[in-house]
């Protein structure tokens, strides 16, 4: 089949290979432009163009889906269209440029957590398991209907972007068995059913952690917006970055937000149990250790985290 890739991040990258190896002609590849990195904001290719570069496919680079774009995208004439995590809108011209429309990877069980954040969400707000589905894109957020689904168990320590990493490899292969099956014509989309929930992106305040709040609830805060956009603390004012704590329901009557030593560990009290600070980052350093930082930074027992 002749298929449009569209794709941005480094999540998308295993998707493109996958189709690559099952045999499908990729006719072109739209992605974001390149964009500023690291702290000289050097401008770099998205890992997609990256990837699509090395494999000598034809390219376009635009931040929205234009009616040049779109007259783009025609002349490529696909069949199909494969998007994963584009980054963009695709506006009512485009999705009717390919005969079997887009088909979309999205990284939840649709319809939970329609939106930018889904796996995030998953991971913020407990879920038991996550996965992703593959369904027809069309106008609404993420309403089409549904091709195919995985489910994965996360670990209790697991954090968003590991999960996603995983997801990013079997839903590569969810995918292309999706884009075979309607290219063999055996394979029909079912309308989503069950209430959805929707998961907007996060922004940095979402990272913040509210040390009056349960320890279990910071703990999956935490490992939701890990790695990005991360967890934080202030300190006299100033961010201190966390990986994701440790659960200590062994350490009782620690004041919310009050740090205090616990043998070698740095704990920190929340609504309920503490939870112990794994490796931390003050702000113009490097990630470190949580106990390296803490005798460095002199007496912290009793400092209050806000």
């Amino acid at each position: 089949m002749r298929i449009l890739f569209a794709g941005t991040p480094q999540v998308a990258v295993p998707s493109m290979d996958r189709l690559v190896e099952a045999g499908h002609e990729i006719v072109g590849v739209l992605t974001r432009p390149d964009a500023p990195v690291g702290r000289r904001r050097v401008l770099t290719p998205s890992p997609v163009a990256a990837r699509a570069e090395a494999l000598g496919l034809p390219l376009l680079k635009a931040s929205r889906v234009t009616d040049e774009a779109t007259a783009q995208l025609a002349a490529w004439n696909p069949d199909a269209a494969a998007i994963v995590a584009y980054g963009g809108i695709i506006p009512p011209a485009a999705l009717a440029v390919p005969a079997h429309g887009w088909i979309n990877l999205h990284f939840s069980l649709l319809p939970a957590w329609r939106g930018a954040a889904p796996l995030q969400y998953s991971v913020i707000h407990g879920d038991d398991v996550v996965g992703a589905s593959t369904f027809r894109l069309e106008e609404g957020l993420d309403t089409g209907p549904v091709y195919g689904t995985l489910v994965l168990t996360p670990g209790p320590e697991a954090t968003s972007g590991e999960l996603l990493a995983e997801l990013a490899e079997s839903g590569a292969e969810l995918l292309a068995q999706t884009i075979s099956g309607i290219d063999a014509g055996r394979l029909e989309p079912r309308p989503q059913t069950g209430e959805p929930t929707y998961a907007p992106k996060l922004t940095l305040d979402d990272g913040r952690l509210e040390w009056s709040l349960p320890a279990v609830a910071l703990h999956r805060r935490a490992r939701g917006v890990t790695p990005e956009p991360g967890a934080w603390t202030l300190l006299d004012g100033a961010r201190l970055k966390l990986a994701p704590p440790r659960l200590r329901p062994d350490i009782q009557g620690v004041p919310p937000g009050r740090l205090a030593w616990a043998g070698r560990a740095v704990v920190v009290g929340t609504g309920t149990h503490a939870l112990e600070l794994t490796r931390v980052q003050p702000s113009g350093k490097k990630m470190m250790p949580a106990s390296d930082w803490a005798r460095g930074a002199g007496d912290i027992e009793g400092t209050v985290l806000g």
